[in-house]
């Protein structure tokens, strides 16, 4: 799979898990991951998904 973006529109920071590391996305930002969702977990929250973004919504 390619690349993937998570977008923030949370007013809090949201932590996720790369490749079994704690990462944490700050509020309001933008991260890729090179190889996509392959070895990402996402803990759940209300998401909206449009091609290769993801879109973290509060909760």
């Amino acid at each position: 799979m390619g690349q993937i973006t998570i977008r923030s529109d949370r007013k809090t920071d949201y932590t996720f898990v790369y490749k079994g590391e704690d990462v944490v996305l700050e509020a309001g930002s933008v991260i890729s991951i090179a190889n996509g969702l392959q070895d990402v977990v996402l803990p759940t929250c209300k998401m909206k998904i449009a091609n290769n973004l993801i879109i973290v919504k509060d909760e």
